[in-house]
């Protein structure tokens, strides 16, 4: 059997084989939508920020979210279950047609998580039957003031009889706030000063929706502001109080914005369908766009890194779905998803606006919406240097402290409800141990890929030999490029791992380790220029900047011609304006 070019998704190209039959539906259905509505009328809609009615009936009445998002044993679809290896792709799918689409999923993603986190059966039935109506769900966290800072939430309520509450308070910046059924909400009980996560529901009188916050990337999706004014609660509306409230508004933020990273995969593979089969098909000064050598490097780098994604985004995906108490790798894998897949997407669409220029301005072209989308997708909250700062606690365990305890994990692909995720802990990120990352590269003699384990081996001796002191390490303008590089190593890591279950062509692999190689030396090219480092640190780092990739023209043309001109037309939406002359 062949082994694949290409990982990324293609709605024409696509039959579920690899699903149960529901979840295969559920998919199907979705495309058949977005195909019949055409590209011409998703952008009208899009320009005119219409809600998107027609897709949340039709969805209602497939069944679509509420097979995805109950959980199982609530509802009467035997069917349904919270199950990543479905929900994630069905963020793709629905990335691929347009972030302002998978938007809302995202939001109810995150709105029922803590529903599901809690002991509130009263909560769970009532969400099952609401899912089955079709309604969409929110989670009110941030605010005006403070943002993503959880420790200043001000929203409160207080107790004012037996079993009687009233909450007052402000959320800004909540997607799916003026339609919610239920808008699962993290603050304070005021008496205790303890945490607590209560439902409020948007249709109520004391529910104030205060305005809609215009942002242009989110289209046809809509983030607003509330106000809760004197919202009456009842101990059926509370769901958690304590430490473990405000651990499970970090878990399902772990849950849903894990979802970013498969939509970024399905916006930028739509966006470079259209950049590949735009340019090939276009003459300027005589001369095919495509003959120009820069033009056919942009767009070997983007298809080269929108494979990279998916496969670190499948292959993290496979560590979430059997993390436990006792493996909590995901810790690292999680935030690196959040953050590095979708800053790629922002890399991509740079490539492509450079490739298709005045072209991904015009608002009747996906690009002109993907360019956009994928900026707001890891801005979201801060969360690229929010991440990067995280992914540092995890460096000394990862190279210098190994495990051989985990079992081997393969594609996970099994039917089943993954409740796990509903048990995560917070806290002792120190303690979090890896396998040897150098188990990925055994056996593999591609020649980027042996350059690349160059780069990662100068980088452990350097933190080795004179890692940043204490005071450093605490100062986040200096390690900023240290986390930058060791995440690379860890992305690369997963992309390895991906590449290999996915039986992935070895010329794709090498490709995508060029890249990596490039990456990382200009990461310590930043940090030799920037920053004052010791003898031994700059000795280390120009090492790493200095190495470069295997250069071979002949090969790199060979490249474009059998994995990446062969798009044009791989992919032309209805009512397309690229790709149908």
């Amino acid at each position: 059997m062949a082994k694949k070019k290409s990982v990324l998704f293609n709605p024409q190209q696509f039959n579920g084989a690899e699903y149960d039959a529901k979840s295969r539906q559920m998919m199907l259905d979705t495309i058949a939508f977005f195909e019949h509505k055409g590209l011409r009328a998703i952008r009208e809609d899009n320009s005119l920020k219409v809600w998107q009615d027609d897709w949340m009936k039709y969805q209602k009445e497939k069944g679509i979210f509420a097979t995805a998002l109950t959980a199982k044993g609530y509802g009467d679809d035997p069917d349904a279950r919270f199950d990543l290896y479905r929900l994630c792709p069905m963020s793709e799918v629905l990335g691929f047609y347009g972030f302002g689409y998978q938007y809302p999923l995202q939001v109810s993603i995150l709105g029922v998580g803590p529903i599901w986190m809690s002991d509130n059966e009263v909560q769970k039935k009532e969400l099952a039957q609401q899912l089955k109506d079709g309604r969409l769900f929110a989670f009110g966290m941030s605010e005006k003031e403070h943002g993503a800072d959880l420790y200043s939430n001000e929203a409160s309520f207080r107790k004012v009889g037996d079993g009687q509450y009233l909450a007052n308070g402000n959320k800004y910046y909540i997607g799916n706030a003026q339609i919610a059924s239920k808008v699962s909400t993290m603050g304070k009980n005021a008496d205790t000063g303890e945490y607590a996560f209560w439902v409020v529901d948007s249709r109520h009188r004391n529910y104030d929706y205060v305005k809609d916050i215009v942002c242009e990337e989110l289209g046809v999706a809509r983030v607003g502001e509330y106000e809760m004014i004197e919202y009456p609660l009842t101990d059926k509306d509370i769901l958690k109080q304590g430490d473990e409230a405000f651990a499970d508004g970090l878990s399902s933020v772990n849950i849903g914005k894990f979802q970013l990273g498969f939509s970024s995969c399905g916006i930028v593979s739509h966006a470079l369908y259209e950049a590949v089969t735009h340019s090939n098909r276009r003459v300027i000064y005589d001369k095919k766009v495509t003959n120009f050598p820069h033009i056919r490097a942009f767009l070997s780098e983007a298809f080269v890194r929108a494979n990279a994604m998916k496969l670190y985004a499948l292959r993290s995906r496979d560590y979430f779905r059997m993390m436990s108490e006792d493996d909590r790798r995901y810790l690292i894998f999680n935030p690196i998803q959040k953050m590095k897949v979708c800053t790629q997407a922002g890399v991509i669409m740079q490539l492509l606006m450079d490739v298709v220029c005045a072209k991904g301005y015009e608002n009747d072209t996906f690009i002109s919406d993907a360019k956009g989308a994928v900026s707001y997708a890891y801005r979201l909250e801060g969360t690229a240097h929010v991440n990067l700062a995280l992914v540092t606690k995890f460096m000394h365990n990862y190279f210098f402290n190994p495990v051989d305890t985990y079992p081997e994990i393969g594609i996970v692909s099994e039917e089943k409800e993954d409740a796990n995720i509903f048990k995560q802990t917070i806290g002792g990120l120190g303690k979090v141990r890896f396998p040897d990352y150098r188990k990925a590269y055994a056996g593999v003699e591609l020649p980027n890929v042996k350059i690349f384990m160059k780069q990662v081996d100068a980088f452990r001796a350097l933190l080795e030999k004179d890692p940043p002191d204490e005071k450093l390490v605490k100062n986040m303008d200096y390690m900023l490029n240290y986390a930058e590089i060791f995440t690379m190593i860890v992305y690369a890591q997963l992309v390895l791992e991906g590449a290999k279950l996915q039986d992935v062509e070895d010329e794709l692999i090498d490709q995508i380790f060029a890249l990596f190689i490039k990456d990382t030396g200009k990461f310590a090219l930043t940090q030799l220029s920037t920053q004052e480092n010791s003898a031994t640190q700059s000795q280390y780092l120009q090492e790493i900047a200095l190495t470069y990739p295997k250069i071979d023209k002949d090969k790199d043309f060979k490249f474009w011609q059998e994995y990446v001109e062969v798009l044009d037309g791989a992919y032309v939406m209805p009512d397309s304006v690229i790709g149908v002359d």
